[in-house]
């Protein structure tokens, strides 16, 4: 199972490195890829090392696409006509494409929520067809969540969706979060 997350220039540092660091401990193998380049700064000035530049990856090599939000970077993501060509390919190959914060309407810019429920960063709904207030919502093979606060519970549905219910509930225990 191969993971490609997405780091663009503003992403949100806490959503990134709790998905990354959960689906890790799940076992599950998890390549960044930075927008523009490997060195990536976050919405609150945090330089993250990408494993590599998203322009270097082959996006038939993953089997889930998980896009963090953080501003501007969710806006940036929106931006890159790779990153809404991979949603649409994965999402019509049945892939797992999951987003958090503001980078649902990433989602919705690739045309991907016209006929899904998501939810989305308080004060973004207008910009998906669907939007509900749910703090994680899952819909087939897109899973949608709403921001920070709501990174673990993110990251560990993600692992429900990618490795199961077992080992979803090893990961909640090993980092002490109450499911």
């Amino acid at each position: 199972m191969n993971v490609l997350v997405p780091l663009a220039e503003g992403f949100e540092e806490i959503e990134a490195m709790t998905v990354v660091d959960v689906l890790r401990r799940a076992g599950i193998k998890v390549v960044t890829a930075g927008l523009p380049g490997t060195i990536v700064l976050g919405s609150r000035n945090v330089k993250v090392i990408a494993d590599t530049k998203l322009d270097d990856i082959v996006a038939k090599d993953y089997d889930a696409l998980v896009l963090v939000g953080g501003s501007p970077g969710y806006t940036n993501l929106s931006k890159s006509n790779k990153i809404l060509k991979v949603i649409g390919d994965y999402h019509r190959d049945g892939k797992l494409v999951a987003a958090v914060c503001g980078a649902p309407t990433v989602l919705a810019e690739a045309g991907i929520l016209t006929n899904i429920k998501a939810t989305v960063y308080p004060g973004l709904e207008k910009y998906i067809p669907k939007p509900r207030s749910e703090r994680v919502l899952a819909e087939g093979n897109v899973i949608t969540s709403q921001g920070p606060g709501t990174s673990m519970e993110f990251a560990l549905k993600l692992v429900e969706y990618l490795a199961g219910k077992e080992t979803m509930k090893n990961v909640s225990e090993q980092v002490l979060f109450r499911l």
